[in-house]
């Protein structure tokens, strides 16, 4: 893929108009703007703020961290649809209720902070203006919210909010009929990858889909429905000795592009990775063999731009650095990536634990908020080869009292099962870390800075089923009330968090003084990781420091606190 600036990678069309950039800007705090028509006004935009980013972030150039419910945008866009074509306004995220006016006339109402959406100006399009409101109440604990903190001034292990536009906006022009989803499930056993298509509505007439996957297969379907399912043929996964050039692994990242045409007129641009992901003999298998896992937890923040990369080549050197410090998967924490991010994962060949903000209270409101959050992300990731397992929960935030409420393990397990349902072909994680209901791998997160103890928790298959039949280190079932945990694959999925120096208002699970003393306590951690018998995988923490949170192999600009060298070694064991 050439034009990574594109916002949607696996979907995409060479004609379109990004409106990144400086765009109109304004608070209102007192929520006045609807009353007082905002959406038909250019005076109440008094300042200018650089997208995609947060006005919490410097890189905004509003850089006002303070609490704000309610912002509004004026963006301007120069693109126009001939007969038959539509004009589609594409936002990547807005956190967290967007509603969004094109030339006075409202054209859409959004939900959820984390997830991409779009609509159909083409009726409404005249000037091009384009107003957007974002509502996004900083004390809400019901919405999905992660790790942006209800203070006001970052505590503990949590962040500045992130209010608005966040994600890259434009624009494409596209035929009346035309595709909005696609989904590649590869299936190596049977020679084929499995290709569901999503058009804007049902044709009136029959129609015509052409797949075509570079250098190796060409199907054409006709159809007159809206959603079109197509088992396209690989005919060289038939050889089976030369299966090995065609698949997908962190050494050998093959991805296959593919076109995807309409006899509408319609033609995009996507991939796809052959792999398998299953669990077999208490391992987690790749391609049918045994994967180590040797992950680092990725918080997606960086000090000037907050949860937006500051640009594209900043993700790609994040995965390159994680690749070179020698982990082969991160663990991406408590946010959903950019699919773009995303795409350097899977062309750089890293592997990802997908995640996305929790929310904190349990109630019916949260359960059917982040339940919809939670079903679009799996469906508009579904389809990237480096994502290997699911993880839906994380420490039972917003399923605080797990072990004592029925309730609540009925949401860990229904969503679990849920995640299933949508998506057969990967592990997932009921709650990653203790309190486990219906994981495909049990999880273990324990920041026991003393080797010695991790070796007697970690060194036998006796003491690790003691650990998995009491409690994890912090003191928390590692089984819910119910779950038996057996013989699937046991990973530590945090540990470590060792900060270098830093002052008192500084976190970290424990403290090194120098930087040989970090080296030695690294060496330490590690090796008692390797060594286990029983553990198939690990995750540290942290890649990187995050605000007051420096616990990170790196600074807060990605620069390793060691040498690289020495940092891949002890990693790689």
């Amino acid at each position: 893929m050439t034009d990574t600036s594109y916002p949607r990678p696996q979907l995409r069309r060479s004609n379109y108009e990004l409106l990144d950039g400086v765009a109109g800007f304004a608070f209102d705090d007192s929520d006045v703007g609807l009353s007082e028509g905002w959406h038909v006004r250019a005076d109440v935009f008094d300042r200018e703020i650089i997208l995609p980013f947060s006005p919490e972030s410097p890189a905004s150039g509003i850089a006002d961290t303070g609490f704000h419910s309610v912002v509004w945008y004026r963006l301007k866009i120069e693109s126009k649809a001939a007969v038959g074509e539509r004009v589609i306004l594409h936002f990547g995220a807005v956190d967290r209720i967007a509603d969004v006016w094109v030339d006075g006339h409202h054209v859409g109402h959004h939900e959820g902070g984390q997830t991409a959406f779009a609509f159909d100006v083409t009726t409404s399009l005249t000037n091009g203006v384009v107003i957007v409101r974002a509502q996004d109440d900083p004390l809400d604990t019901v919405a999905p919210r992660g790790k942006q903190d209800w203070h006001e001034e970052p505590h503990s292990i949590w962040y500045h909010r992130t209010t608005g536009i966040w994600r890259s906006v434009w624009a494409e022009v596209v035929p009346e009929l035309h595709i909005t989803e696609l989904a590649w499930t590869p299936d190596v056993a049977g020679a084929n990858v499995n290709l569901e298509i999503a058009l804007t509505a049902r044709p009136s007439v029959t129609m015509s889909v052409t797949v075509v996957l570079a250098g190796l297969s060409r199907v054409t379907v006709d159809t007159d429905s809206d959603r079109v399912v197509i088992d396209v043929p690989i005919a060289r996964l038939r050889n089976g000795q030369a299966i090995e050039e065609l698949l997908w692994t962190p050494e050998h990242p093959h991805l296959i592009e593919a076109t995807v045409l309409l006899s509408t007129g319609d033609s995009v641009d996507s991939y796809f990775g052959l792999r398998t992901v299953s669990i077999a003999h208490g391992q987690l298998m790749l391609n049918d063999r045994p994967f180590p896992l040797r992950s680092v937890l990725q918080q997606g923040y960086w000090p000037t731009s907050h949860f937006t990369a500051p640009s594209v080549e900043h993700m790609r050197s994040e995965v390159e650095l994680i690749k070179r410090l020698g982990f082969n998967s991160i663990r991406i924490h408590q946010k959903v990536e950019d699919p773009r991010y995303l795409y350097f994962c899977d062309s750089l060949g890293l592997t990802v634990w997908a995640e996305a903000a929790a929310a904190y209270e349990f109630s019916a409101r949260a359960i059917e908020l982040f339940t919809t959050d939670w079903t679009r992300i799996v469906r508009a990731q579904i389809s990237h080869p480096s994502i290997i397992t699911w993880v839906p929960f994380n420490e039972s935030w917003g399923i605080q009292h797990i072990s004592h409420v029925p309730a609540q393990r009925a949401y860990s397990i229904a969503l679990t099962q849920l995640t299933r349902a949508i998506d057969p072909s990967r592990p997932v994680i009921s709650n990653d870390g203790w309190e486990h209901t219906d994981s495909d791998i049990v999880t273990i997160h324990d920041y026991e800075n003393s080797s010695e103890v991790l070796r007697d928790r970690y060194g036998s298959p006796e003491s690790v089923r003691e650990v998995l039949s009491t409690f994890s280190g912090p003191g928390r079932r590692m089984g819910a009330p119910g779950t038996t945990l057996g013989a699937t694959p046991v990973m530590l999925t945090e540990f470590g968090g060792v900060r270098l120096g830093g002052s008192q208002q500084d976190w970290g699970y424990s403290t090194a003084a120098t930087p040989d003393e970090l080296q030695r306590r690294l060496e330490e951690l590690f090796a008692v990781v390797h060594a286990s018998p029983v553990l198939s995988g690990f995750c540290y923490t942290q890649l990187a420091d995050t605000g007051q949170e420096v616990n990170g192999l790196c600074d807060e600009n990605r620069v390793p606190k060691l040498p690289e060298h020495i940092i891949r070694a002890i990693v790689a064991g």
